[in-house]
């Protein structure tokens, strides 16, 4: 990659000349929380960038590459990224000089420089470990929107243990990514097409999944006005995309105030993600965290750690014996003000995070009706979030009342007029949908 700058920054490709500032800023920055030589690693990781990147000794990096930070001549930093065989790329290190830390954007630049050049290079993720004393760095990588995926216990110094992080550079659809909603269960509407989805999702990998299970999860639901958790009733929501259903989720109330969620399936990514999303909100009045069963693909791993999910056990041969299954939870007491999360695609995302469009409709789903002014509201697109504040909340009957008094504009800010506005909304919410009354949720940032 070319030379970056940004005032009297810039980042460059580290030069020859560069080595003693790199292999001092390794020694002072890496010896309190790591063991080794570390002129020996300044002195192989440098000569392989010199070398054009070629890495002698490593099985899986294609390429290693070190660039540094400089402020008005002086280097202020540096970062190096390894290119790996399987489509990543490792930060290690990434190092601002102490006369420069915390001024002038240093780390986030050469962080900036390095996902440029990791997404330059068709890179899915992008991916780093931090030290656990290290407080500042793992703060720097969360608020860039990394996520912290596990901890080694005294990995690389007795007594310090060592953070994974990573982050996602591969990106959703825009206006054409499918239009899923969440919806409590009506048995007349979605039985056989839940049926079907949770049969054909959990068989394989949890024996005594048949209909006769599916008939039991049903008469659960029936008894859900009971509340009474001794009877195992079941609230149930599906995830419905064109009139189908496309993701079915039961949870189960316990005593302590547990929620087992048993089954959670979808038919797509987008299905998943809108499940976890949204059930953290539809079941907060239920119980204390959720906490689910299943054997994971990698693009559910991913999503549940995205919104904050955590393992917490391993089952091998728990459900059948060749499946490892895997718990997951997530604790529903968010302590502070209180912040709840809504899907959004990513181009109205990205209108909302610019001031371009200020105002979100959504129909009165209950998880709408909760919303209340003043709130923080995190929004959420793919590997994307950001979070707003509810400035206001208005309700129309219909699109049509709601478009004669609110601008257009601000809601729908690629339309051209406010008849394709309206159309645009439509094919959104059909019109059984809108009959929930039209909800306007003005934010901002």
């Amino acid at each position: 990659m070319t030379e970056s700058s940004v005032d009297n920054i810039i980042v460059r490709p580290a030069r020859a000349d560069d080595f003693d500032f790199v292999a001092d800023l390794m020694i002072r920055a890496l010896t309190p929380f790591y063991d080794g030589d570390h002129y020996a690693h300044a002195r192989r990781i440098f000569d392989a960038h010199m070398a054009g990147g070629v890495d002698y000794v490593g099985q899986f990096s294609a390429g290693q590459h070190m660039f540094i930070a400089e402020s008005d001549g002086q280097p202020a930093g540096v970062i190096h990224v390894v290119n790996k065989k399987q489509g990543t790329v490792k930060i290690s290190p990434l190092i601002v000089d102490t006369a420069y830390r915390g001024k002038m954007g240093v780390g986030s630049m050469l962080l900036e420089y390095a996902e440029d050049f990791a997404r330059s290079h068709g890179a899915r993720q992008i991916y780093c470990t931090v030290a656990e004393p290290n407080k500042k760095a793992l703060e720097f990588f969360i608020r860039k929107g990394f996520r912290v995926t596990g901890t080694a216990k005294d990995h690389y110094k007795i007594g310090v243990d060592e953070h994974m992080l990573y982050k996602q550079l591969v990106d959703e659809a825009g206006f054409d990514s499918p239009n899923i909603s969440v919806v409590p269960f009506n048995e007349s509407q979605h039985a056989d097409g839940a049926r079907a989805l949770i049969l054909s999702q959990t068989s394989d990998d949890f024996e005594g999944v048949d209909d006769s299970w599916v008939d039991a999860l049903f008469a659960g639901y029936r008894r859900m006005e009971s509340g009474d958790v001794n009877v195992k009733f079941k609230i149930i929501f599906v995830a419905e995309c064109n009139g189908q259903v496309v993701g079915v989720a039961g949870a189960t109330p316990k005593k302590g105030q547990p929620i087992k969620l048993m089954p959670l399936v979808a038919s797509s990514e987008a299905a998943f993600e809108a499940l976890v999303t949204d059930l953290q909100g539809l079941l907060e009045d239920y119980g204390r965290k959720l906490y689910v069963h299943l054997v994971p693909e990698p693009w559910q791993v991913v999503c549940l750690q995205r919104h904050g999910w955590s393992l917490e056990g391993v089952f091998p041969g728990g459900y059948a014996p060749t499946s490892v299954v895997q718990q997951w939870g997530i604790s529903l007491n968010k302590e502070g003000v209180p912040m709840r999360k809504m899907r959004i695609k990513r181009p109205y995302y990205d209108a909302i995070m610019s001031g371009k469009k200020t105002l979100e409709v959504r129909v009165g789903y209950n998880s709408i009706k909760r919303l209340k002014a003043g709130e923080l509201l995190q929004l959420e697109t793919g590997h994307t979030s950001g979070v707003v504040r509810i400035k206001s909340i208005r309700i129309y009957r219909s699109f049509a009342d709601m478009l004669a008094a609110e601008p257009w504009q601000q809601i729908v800010p690629q339309a051209e007029s406010e008849r394709e506005a309206l159309r645009l909304l439509r094919k959104i919410y059909p019109d059984h949908k809108e009959n929930l009354g039209v909800h306007v949720i003005e934010v901002q940032k």
